[in-house]
């Protein structure tokens, strides 16, 4: 989950799969499979084990026909069913603390004690979802190797990002400076460049869906909101987080990848400066207003190249809009940088990891979320909490 907007939208059943591989989306083992018959399946990241790949659900195109379930448990759960499977929390996970507040509830970091190995588990408490709408936007998150539902949540599993999320290096930060953008931007747009050459489109490009590996690099997350679209086809659903959407969005579209372009730009533009092009907007229609009439005026300080990027990026004609990877590649910001992903990922990224150790990063990373969490938790008897403060993040 991570989207704030989004209408309802149906599945159907599984499809066939390709592999594909590419170092920048998150190293989960999720699995994107579109449910008119397109699905793409893609292998780990330098250094992982090359024999379990990654596999990225993504949902249905807007309006599909959904699938029936086969039985009727208690309402509450069958509402879930049957991407969620019902059954009682696996008594081998241990929680080891917080990785991050998510948009409904807590990301924890979760040991496998069987395996050795360390897990990110996304909690999302059955009422949230349902007091905001979002039940078939919850089918539609990413299947991520193994998800679940109890009584009262659903739990959704991918592998650990030990480096946290992007959005807490910059609260942390304030700003970047432009070789640091630099970094950001060629890793992104090379993620975002090889969803689109698969006709995917994200959705919800923003820094809370930015994780970061051990090494400091990036991996794009949450495929919640994402939809593959046929050549020359356009969306309609208003959809993802309104400080990040692009215009056309807003106005209920038509649209089409064009549209994450524009969020990288916002997201350029707030890692730069250190602040927000536009306060966000209670609504779709008050924020699109206040889209419409912005200038996008850019720092003095910035480099001409630097400029050049977000106005191109930030253009609110769409088929005027920067909005494929050659494009990206050939703009002036870029001249000399590898978008090759081995070169890119080859060193350490020292500003974010050097942003890792600092001594404020638990309570930025959680963002205002608490212990008390754990008092209306219901696989307290199973799996262990953490039991102080310092337990909390790793």
């Amino acid at each position: 989950m991570g989207g704030e907007v989004s209408k309802n939208r149906k599945s159907e059943g599984p499809a066939a799969q390709r592999r594909f591989s590419h170092g920048f989306l998150s190293n989960v083992g999720v699995s994107i499979v579109h449910r008119l018959g397109h699905s793409a399946v893609f292998s780990r990241p330098v250094g992982a084990d090359s024999r379990q790949p990654i596999r990225l659900l993504l949902p249905p195109e807007d309006g599909a026909e959904a699938s029936g379930a086969d039985r009727t448990p208690p309402a509450f759960i069958s509402v879930f069913l049957p991407e969620f499977p019902h059954r009682r929390c696996p008594d081998h996970f241990q929680i080891l603390g917080f990785i991050a507040k998510g948009s409904f509830g807590p990301i924890l970091k979760v040991k496998d004690i069987s395996k050795e190995k360390i897990y990110a588990v996304k909690v999302l408490p059955k009422s949230e979802l349902l007091k905001h709408g979002v039940l078939e936007q919850s089918k539609e998150e990413v299947i991520i190797q193994d998800c679940w539902q109890t009584q009262r949540h659903l739990f959704i599993m991918c592998d650990y990002c030990s480096t946290g999320d992007l959005h807490t290096c910059w609260l942390l930060r304030g700003h970047f400076g432009e070789e640091e953008v630099r970094l950001i931007a060629a890793e992104l747009g090379s993620a975002l460049g090889f969803l689109h050459d698969l006709g995917i489109m994200h959705r919800d490009i923003k820094m809370e869906n930015i994780l970061l590996n051990d090494q400091g690099h990036l991996r794009l997350s949450d495929f919640g909101l994402s939809r593959r679209l046929k050549r020359g086809g356009r969306a309609f659903t208003i959809c993802g987080t309104i400080q990040y959407m692009a215009p056309e969005i807003l106005s209920g579209g038509p649209y089409n990848h064009a549209a994450d372009w524009w969020s990288l730009g916002i997201m350029l533009y707030s890692l730069a400066t250190g602040k927000f092009p536009l306060m966000a907007e209670i609504d779709h229609c008050r924020m699109l207003a206040k889209v419409r009439d912005f200038s996008y005026v850019l720092p003095e300080t910035f480099s001409s190249a630097l400029i050049l990027l977000l106005t191109e990026l930030l253009c609110k004609n769409p088929m005027n809009r920067l909005r494929n990877l050659e494009c990206f590649k050939m703009q002036t910001f870029f001249r000399g940088t590898s978008f090759d992903p081995y070169i890119l990922q080859k060193t350490p990224v020292e500003f974010i990891l050097e942003l890792r150790t600092h001594p404020d990063w638990a309570a930025k990373s959680t963002r205002g979320f608490s212990l008390d969490y754990f008092d209306n938790f219901d696989c307290d008897q199973i799996l262990h909490s953490p039991v102080s403060p310092s337990e909390v993040m790793g």
